[in-house]
């Protein structure tokens, strides 16, 4: 008896010290979250003109780097957000995808193009930081 009991103590204190290193010495883990900002999607859909007389619907989202907010110091105007610089970010999206082939914005490839474009120019022009831009809705007709 005092054999196994020699041989079951330093087990336990083994467990009981890898128990308190896990759950008191480690550091946590760091976040796997997969989107790493806030999603914020423009509320009013845009319609815009392409080449060769057809036309896109389409709904725009913008993942925001961190610390970005979406309260405006104003009451927005009805049918827009709360995004501060919403307007300009409208504008962008507005002139890039004016004139772009129906091919383009029906492609993935080409699709993920614009929103690349669509990024670059905000974050360039204006002081919204983002991580990402997605075209959650698209219709092309």
């Amino acid at each position: 008896m005092k054999g196994k009991l020699k041989l079951i103590v330093p087990i336990l204190v083994l467990l009981a010290a890898v128990g308190v290193y896990k759950f008191v010495l480690a550091a946590p883990e760091e976040s796997k979250a997969k989107v790493k900002g806030q999603v914020y999607v423009l509320p009013k859909e845009f319609i815009v003109n392409l080449a060769g007389g057809s036309y896109a619907k389409l709904t725009v989202a913008l993942v925001l780097a961190a610390g970005q907010s979406t309260a405006g110091a104003t009451a927005p105007p009805e049918g827009f957000g709360t995004l501060e610089q919403e307007p300009l970010v409208r504008e962008i999206v507005t002139d890039t995808l004016t004139g772009a082939s129906p091919q383009a914005l029906t492609s993935r490839q080409g699709r993920h193009g614009y929103e690349e474009r669509i990024k670059r120019a905000i974050d360039r022009e204006t002081d919204v930081e983002t991580t990402a831009v997605a075209f959650t809705d698209l219709v092309v007709q």
